[in-house]
């Protein structure tokens, strides 16, 4: 009896073995591709390649021209303190060695009386002006950096509505931003305006 009970364990044993080899072997075979796949892999990836290049050729130019004002960019974030106005998202960002410091919400100047774009200096500071110029008066304008002729970068008490192009050419900013800007950048200051 011994003896049947030990042959079939054995026979049992032996089918089972053999139809988890069989179960590796087919997992196996899944997981490894074949000479054809492999092939049309490559060719697959080399026709992705071509296709890449044909359109990286088109716009290669316009590429180049992007990465050198990138790095542009980024080689004037790391050199000291330097405001940046940004026109289109109406924000303005306040550098220092590569860092940003500040960042507000601004106005900048109205469609009839656009803000100046270029590269400037603060060229000088009042604690509080007064501005005139046709059809505005605004007494005791606070904390006010000029950068280019009568273009200035300065608090603004008489509105609220930051992020929306509305002043007479001029960078406006929230009262309490305005005063950390003004206590942070001095005569000499950089200021990009875009």
């Amino acid at each position: 009896m011994e003896t049947i009970i030990r042959s079939v364990f054995l026979r049992r044993s032996g089918t089972f073995w053999a139809g988890l080899a069989l179960v590796l072997v087919t997992l196996f075979s899944w997981s490894m591709p074949t000479e054809a796949a492999s092939r049309s892999a490559r060719q697959a990836q080399l026709q992705r390649n071509q296709t890449t290049n044909t359109v990286g050729k088109s716009n290669s130019k316009r590429y180049k021209a992007k990465r050198a004002k990138r790095a542009k960019v980024t080689r004037a974030r790391g050199k000291g303190r330097w405001i940046e106005v940004n026109l289109a998202s109406q924000r303005l960002t306040a550098w220092e060695n590569g860092r940003a410091v500040y960042s507000s919400r601004i106005s900048s100047g109205k469609r009839s009386t656009p803000t100046r774009r270029g590269t400037f200096a603060v060229q000088r500071k009042y604690r509080a002006k007064t501005m005139r110029g046709p059809g505005y008066v605004a007494p005791n304008v606070p904390y006010t950096m000029f950068y280019s002729g009568g273009y200035a970068i300065h608090g603004a008490y008489w509105h609220n509505r930051f992020g929306t192009p509305v002043s007479h050419g001029c960078v406006n900013l929230p009262v309490g931003v305005s005063r950390n800007l003004y206590n942070w950048a001095s005569v000499g200051t950089r200021v990009v305006v875009r």
